[in-house]
């Protein structure tokens, strides 16, 4: 399953938007404030880790199934750069 990291980012700020309410209603001392908002850093930075690690995975499988491919269009841009390049200086 792939990380909504949007999702999670929108969750972190309503989330400080509640605490930060509380906390002017007298509902939250300073302390509970920073214990929470400390927990919700850590759960933004575990999804940011988790998409992270998702989006490399996909790099990779997408490596092993059409490494062939990626390395013909690959040669072609090299070969067309140098070509263009070539001609234009000439």
């Amino acid at each position: 399953m792939i990380p909504n990291l949007l999702e999670a980012t929108n969750t972190y700020w309503r989330e400080l938007t509640k605490l930060e309410a509380a906390y002017q209603r007298h509902e939250l001392s300073l302390q509970e404030v920073d214990v929470r908002v400390a927990e919700l850093m850590s759960a933004l930075g575990q999804e940011r880790r988790a998409a992270v690690a998702a989006f490399f995975d996909g790099l990779r499988h997408l490596w092993q199934a059409q490494r062939e491919p990626i390395l013909g269009v690959s040669l072609l841009g090299v070969l067309t750069y140098a070509w263009v390049t070539f001609n234009h200086l000439s």
